[in-house]
């Protein structure tokens, strides 16, 4: 699957965090990594000062390394997380 940075498809992917027990939220900071994991409260936190490129490399950072319900997801959803895992990001 080839990663589109458009506003559209980060709203996918902000989607798929909408369905699931992760909460997205977009502040100001000086994460290393571009944005932060809270694990024990399921919040994912992503530099609100981002390009929208930044964002999406983000967001599809974050859906890689924690555990989503599949369960949750609403088909079109499940399906474009099963191509984001899938799919390595060319930098």
């Amino acid at each position: 699957m080839s990663v589109k940075y458009t506003k559209h498809f980060l709203g996918k992917l902000e989607d798929i965090f909408a369905e699931s027990d992760y909460v997205l939220r977009y502040e100001k900071g000086n994460f290393k990594s571009g944005y932060c994991i809270l694990k024990d409260t399921k919040i994912a936190i992503v530099n609100k000062y981002y390009t929208t490129e930044g964002k999406v490399n983000c967001l599809i950072d974050i859906l890689k390394s924690v555990e989503i319900d599949q369960k949750r997801l609403s088909d079109k959803n499940a399906k474009l997380l099963m191509e984001l895992s899938q799919t390595s990001l060319e930098l």
